[in-house]
């Protein structure tokens, strides 16, 4: 694994399998090759399969996953702990952190996940009138607008050309001025919301992640669903159909993959959706973009004016095929559909000076920072409260810079 020097939101090339074995090396590359070859073709393909075969391909594969689950009896918004939970949070941790220290120097540490910043900007998080009641809990009580700062990022842990990742994209909220009792002290007044492009996680649980992240150490991610003792063949399957060849940050829908508390005893979903079909062309294909094209399209879009994004909420209204412990389960908009109830408005704006990309570095995102009434649910968001604090201080201490939350006051 080698180490990257400072700059380290530089675009490099994804280092080679290091398995112990030439030939799962070769095997894991040459994937990974194909992968990125396909990328180069797939606008061309991807809109004719999205519009006929991907939902019905989704569906099926729901069902497959839901045929091998057992039903738990568990209530709505119902949690249950896991007999290993801290064992595999302790192994994903031990992982991330052996990982961040072999490719990045002191000083130039980035994020284990979600690692590359295609760009953090300035937003407004309007919250709807008129709501349904249960709607009304949490930051969605009353019409409110909250200043916001906003991350759109790859996915990780390496920092790579654009064109050259999986087509895999997040997105993290921090908006400020939300009072009500917090569940961390770090972040007074804030409340943080995270998206991954994919409507389901990569893993169902922590004992799953805790696998993923053994082989991405060793730089061979794809024996993690192709393995003879545990298989995610099925959540391989789903992550390909949505996972594609990305035109900008803003015109992907983003899901939060695991549930949250919306009020005493409901639990919802959330995911934000692009309000414009417009689709930036991606220059130079099937020929080798530029390395941070993605960057480019948000520059040129905030360039021309407003770009606004559709928050929906969907509620849990079925335990066990809307499940809380296991997010690799798409949970189905027939039991319950996705509901309007924000507008996330990114207002015309210059972001990519060294400055404020260097802020983005500053900052930390926790799905426990948070109020009591939007509390994150199940196992991977249990692991996430000691994962994200322990990996994200130690890419501060490397780095020898102080936690920081911002007030929405910054300038660069």
């Amino acid at each position: 694994m080698s180490r990257n020097v400072l700059g380290s939101n530089t675009s490099r090339p994804v280092p080679p399998a290091n398995t112990g074995s030439a030939i799962r090396n070769w095997i894991s590359d040459t994937s990974l090759r194909l992968v990125q070859l396909q990328r180069r073709i797939d606008p061309w393909m991807r809109p004719a399969f999205d519009a006929v075969l991907r939902d019905p391909i989704t569906s099926l594969t729901t069902d497959l996953i839901n045929w091998q689950r057992q039903n738990e009896g568990l209530k709505i918004a119902e949690e249950r702990v896991q007999p290993d939970e801290e064992a595999s949070l302790q192994s994903i941790i031990d992982a991330f952190q052996k990982q961040m220290r072999g490719l990045w120097k002191p000083g130039g540490f980035e994020r284990g996940g979600n690692t590359k910043t295609h760009g953090i900007v300035r937003a407004e998080f309007i919250v709807h009138d008129n709501l349904p009641p249960q709607f009304r809990h949490g930051i969605y009580t009353q019409p409110k607008t909250y200043r916001a700062w906003v991350r759109f990022s790859g996915p990780g842990p390496y920092v790579t050309p654009d064109i050259d990742d999986v087509g895999f994209m997040s997105i993290s909220i921090k908006l400020m001025g939300v009072h009500g009792p917090e569940l961390m002290d770090r972040a007074p007044f804030a409340q943080d919301m995270f998206g991954v492009s994919t409507p389901t996680f990569v893993t169902p649980d922590t004992r799953a992640n805790a696998q993923l992240q053994i082989e991405s150490l060793k730089n061979a991610q794809m024996f993690y669903f192709f393995n003879l003792r545990r298989p995610h063949l099925l959540d391989f399957i789903m992550q390909g159909l949505w996972i594609k060849t990305q035109s900008s940050p803003f015109e992907a829908p983003y899901f939060s993959c695991v549930p949250y508390l919306l009020g005493e005893g409901q639990a919802m979903q959330y995911s934000v959706w692009p309000k414009s079909n417009t689709r930036t062309p991606i220059p130079r294909l099937p020929l080798r973009p530029p390395d941070d094209y993605l960057r480019k399209a948000m520059v040129a879009a905030l360039d021309q004016g407003d770009v606004e994004l559709d928050v929906r909420l969907q509620l849990q209204t079925d335990s066990h095929l809307m499940p809380i412990e296991n997010n690799a389960v798409l949970w189905p908009e027939r039991l319950s559909p996705r509901v309007s109830v924000a507008t996330l408005r990114i207002p015309q704006q210059k972001f990519d000076s060294p400055a404020q990309l260097a802020f983005s570095r500053r900052l930390s995102y926790n799905p426990w920072h948070c109020i009591a009434e939007h509390r994150p649910l199940g196992n991977q968001s249990r692991a996430r409260r000691r994962m994200y604090f322990e990996l994200s201080k130690l890419r501060h201490d490397m780095n020898s810079v102080p936690h920081y939350e911002p007030t929405g006051d910054e300038t660069f």
